[in-house]
C-alpha cells in the first residue's frame, strides 16, 4: 500500500531535506523512525528538496508498506512520539500505487519572511533586513515575474534539471503583523531559485535596478545579473496541491 504523509518541520538543526553523508537531514530522520516503528525498511520520496534551514509548514512524502488497521491508525501519534519536536505529523492517507509526491504535485506555495526589526522571537525564522524598502516597486516586480517561464537567471548553477521552466500563478509581498512577507506560487521551482528571486527584488525595492533592469535580468537566463540568496531561514513551504484521483477513498 502506498501512503502520503504530510507533516512540518523547523529547518534549522537540519542540513536540508536529502539524506547525506555525515549530516543530519529530515528525510533520514524520517525514514529511521518509520522503520524502527513499522519494523521493516522504509524509504520515502518527498514532494521538493528544501536546502540546510528552510522550513516546511507543509511538506509531503511517500512511502509503501504494509501495516495493520491499528497501526495505521496509531502511526502519527508513534512518529510523533519517537522523534523531537522539529517535526509534526499531522495527516496519513492512503493514495493510488503509482501515486508520487514529487511528480503529482500540481502547485507548491513558497513564503518569504522579513523582519525589520531585531526580534529574539523570530530569531532563525524570518530574515532580519533594516533597510527601508518600496513595497510598491516590489509588487510591480512580482507582476513581471508571472510574464516569463524561463527562470534560469534565478536557478543554481551546475543543476541537472532538464528545463528552467516554471508557471509562476501568484506572487506578491504583504505586511503581516510585523513582518514583510513574500508569497510566491508555481507548479515547479528551481533550485535555490525562490531566495534568487527575494535577493534581486530586494534591490528592487531598494532602488539600486529599476523595473525594465529586473526583467533585462530575467531575460539574460544569467545567475551572475540576479540578486543574491537571501538567508534560507526566512523560507518556508507553505503549501502543496494534488489532484483528488489519486488518493484512494476521496
Amino acid at each position: 500500500m502506498r501512503y502520503f504523509l504530510s507533516f512540518s518541520y523547523n529547518g534549522l538543526n537540519f542540513h536540508g531535506w536529502q539524506i547525506q553523508l555525515n549530516a543530519v537531514s529530515v528525510q533520514q530522520e524520517i525514514e529511521y523512525a518509520l522503520s524502527k516503528i513499522i519494523k521493516q525498511e522504509t524509504k520515502i520520496i518527498g514532494a521538493g528538496r528544501t536546502d540546510k534551514g528552510v522550513h516546511a509548514k507543509l511538506m509531503v512524502a511517500h512511502f509503501d508498506a504494509e501495516i495493520s488497521n491499528d497501526m495505521e491508525n496509531k502511526l502519527l501519534f508513534n512518529l510523533n512520539q519517537f522523534l523531537n519536536g522539529d517535526i509534526y505529523f499531522f495527516k496519513l492517507q492512503k493514495v493510488k500505487d503509482d501515486a508520487h509526491a514529487r511528480f503529482d504535485a500540481i502547485s507548491r506555495v513558497y513564503q518569504y519572511h522579513i523582519t525589520p526589526f531585531k526580534n529574539p522571537f523570530k530569531q532563525g525564522l524570518a530574515y532580519y533586513f533594516r533597510e527601508n524598502l518600496n513595497l510598491e516597486l516590489m509588487n510591480e516586480a512580482s507582476k513581471i515575474l508571472m510574464s516569463f517561464k524561463n527562470f534560469k537567471a534565478f536557478s543554481r548553477t551546475n543543476t541537472d534539471v532538464k528545463t528552467f521552466e516554471c508557471k509562476i500563478t501568484k506572487a506578491e509581498w504583504n505586511h503581516i503583523n510585523d513582518e514583510i512577507v513574500f508569497k510566491i506560487k508555481s507548479n515547479r521551482f528551481l533550485r535555490n531559485m525562490v531566495r534568487a528571486v527575494v535577493g534581486t527584488i530586494l534591490k528592487v525595492g531598494l532602488k539600486k535596478i529599476n523595473l525594465d533592469e529586473f526583467s533585462e535580468i530575467i531575460k539574460s537566463r544569467n545567475r551572475s545579473n540576479a540578486g543574491y540568496s537571501v538567508p534560507a531561514h526566512g523560507l518556508f513551504l507553505c503549501e502543496i496541491k494534488y489532484e483528488k484521483k489519486i488518493y484512494i477513498n476521496e
